[in-house]
């Protein structure tokens, strides 16, 4: 998929439901997130023909908080979704590091390559940084108006998870397993 529309379908559906946020209030911004959600994955299949595990499992958390949000007409489900994903994550990834699989292995194996011990630092690096998003996620919506809330989900999450990405670009690469490697070792 080309890169532009990848970004468009990962960022697209929170820009879409911060800008809705900012001009309509929160039930509609999170009418627009789940539509936008869904668009979303109908371009992701429509482009690779499969649907992501990642984003398939975001949209189902949006759907569903996302639609009882609206059936109740209570903003504190959108607000807990991304909490309870990100305990989901941080779960799994925990789950898989005692019974000895690797998830994130299984998950980017087709774009890293790495060695088991780059791949268990990885996943247990990320399960901690999930339980931290859980964590402030719960701080903001608890103390700040949503508006602020939603703010700190556009302008804080994705910049820190950007960050986060970024910062284990030299876990990648002293750990990176080379194509000659890779051969010898089947």
């Amino acid at each position: 998929m080309n890169p532009y529309v990848r970004l468009l379908t990962e960022a697209g559906p929170l820009a879409a439901f911060f800008f809705t946020n900012a001009q309509a209030g929160i039930m509609t911004g999170t009418a627009v997130f789940m539509v936008a959600t869904l668009v979303a994955l109908g371009v992701s299949w429509h482009f690779e023909r499969r649907l992501p595990v990642m984003p398939l499992v975001g949209a189902g958390f949006v759907l569903l908080f996302g639609g009882l949000t609206l059936w109740l007409n209570d903003d504190l489900f959108i607000k807990l979704k991304p909490t309870l994903v990100n305990l989901l994550f941080a779960t799994v990834l925990f789950a898989a590091h005692f019974a000895r699989r690797n998830v994130m292995k299984h998950l980017l194996g087709t774009v890293l390559a790495l060695t088991d011990e780059g791949w268990r630092t990885l996943a247990l690096r990320w399960a901690w940084f999930f339980l931290l998003l859980a964590a402030l996620n719960e701080a903001v919506w608890r103390t700040m108006t949503t508006d602020a809330w939603v703010n700190f989900k556009v302008f804080g999450i994705l910049p820190l998870t950007l960050l986060f990405s970024a910062l284990q670009t030299p876990l990648i690469l002293r750990h990176q397993v080379t194509d000659e490697e890779q051969a010898s070792a089947r």
